[in-house]
């Protein structure tokens, strides 16, 4: 178990991810890729994936074991600001750094010869590493990143109702069942016994589309906190969408339209009915064939239900112009499973 000790001033300083971490979802994807659980979630993506690598998934193996410890170079704060800043970031980690990492993997021993380089800064070596990142992203993330983001939208919006109603107590025991709040400490399902003193830091809480059954967090305890939990039904406030345009009326007809219009950040049947004066019955209706159509996603919060739009969706509220962050396609089903990516 994990055990994550908070004080108020790190109350005050707990964070919620506005987006997800594009190294972590490419690191955390290999384990994925690898085990062979939830085959009928992540089979089609296993399939679709492996079809577009060339021995990517053999040279970042060694460093990415199917269970348990990764370097923490791998997945730089960077990564929320995306894949190149985050590329970067891994570029300039420090050979010391990189040496003490690496030693701790428990295969160091039979590491490639290419990857103890790294060590030593070997420029040729660090370009390996991160062709061999950047194709593997290009084929594994990239084409799926739509959806990855409105899952992430999806778990935001419920957890930002949790702290809106009740603050970051309201927020912690909102976590999924892997984790509990029992204040002021909060316990996390973890392979190995250990304890995180924030220490008035904060904790940076990162939704992941690919971590699965347990959290994940950075070994060294000196780097900034971060707690990487599995997505679900949750998340924060989105940025207020334009009103539909009235050509997407003529298209999808004006109560469907008005239901597209009004989710805007994310909100519950009863809260849309409101909004749009219909019965819940029709306003549920409504976005079932908008999800369907894969304009919207609806997750479960216990009793409730949360809608939020997906990529596809805000973009056609925008009359189609998406996001410059906005890339790949929307998929109507994707991974969820478990594999513990420890630290």
């Amino acid at each position: 178990m994990l055990r994550v000790h908070f004080t108020g001033l790190d109350l005050a300083r707990l964070r919620l991810a506005g987006d997800p971490d594009v190294l972590w979802e490419t690191v955390l994807s290999l384990h994925r890729l690898r085990d062979k659980q939830g085959e009928s979630i992540f089979g089609d993506w296993r399939s679709e994936t492996r079809a577009r690598l060339n021995g990517e998934t053999r040279l970042l193996a060694p460093l990415v074991p199917s269970r348990g410890y990764f370097p923490d170079f791998l997945t730089p704060p960077e990564g929320l600001d995306g894949l190149e800043s985050g590329i970067a970031a891994l570029r300039a980690t420090p050979a010391d750094r990189v040496h003490d990492e690496l030693s701790r993997l428990p295969t160091v021993r039979t590491l490639p010869a290419w990857i103890r380089s790294l060590a030593d800064g070997d420029a040729r070596a660090f370009g390996k590493l991160i062709s061999a990142l950047h194709t593997y992203h290009q084929a594994a993330i990239a084409p799926y990143w739509d959806h990855i983001q409105a899952q992430i939208e999806a778990d935001r919006a419920v957890r930002g109702r949790a702290l809106l109603d009740g603050g970051a107590d309201a927020l912690l025991s909102s976590l999924p069942p892997t984790m509990r709040w029992r204040a002021p400490v909060l316990e996390v399902d973890y392979p190995v016994d250990r304890d995180m003193y924030l220490g008035g830091r904060g904790l940076l809480l990162l939704p992941s589309f690919f971590c699965r059954r347990t959290p994940v967090t950075l070994q060294n305890t000196e780097l900034t906190p971060v707690l990487v939990y599995p997505a679900r039904a949750m998340s924060e406030t989105a940025p207020a969408v334009p009103a539909a345009p009235r050509s997407l009326g003529k298209l999808v007809g004006h109560t469907r339209s008005a239901v597209l219009g009004s989710i805007g950040g994310g909100c519950t049947t009863s809260e849309l009915a409101r909004r749009v004066g219909v019965s819940a019955a029709s306003a549920s209706q409504h976005a079932g064939v908008l999800r369907e159509a894969g304009l919207v996603l609806t997750l479960r919060n216990g009793s409730a239900v949360m809608h939020t739009l997906t990529p596809l969706g805000a973009a056609l509220l925008r009359g189609g112009h998406r996001g410059p962050q906005s890339r790949g396609r929307v998929q109507s089903s994707m991974p969820e499973r478990s594999t513990p990516a420890t630290m």
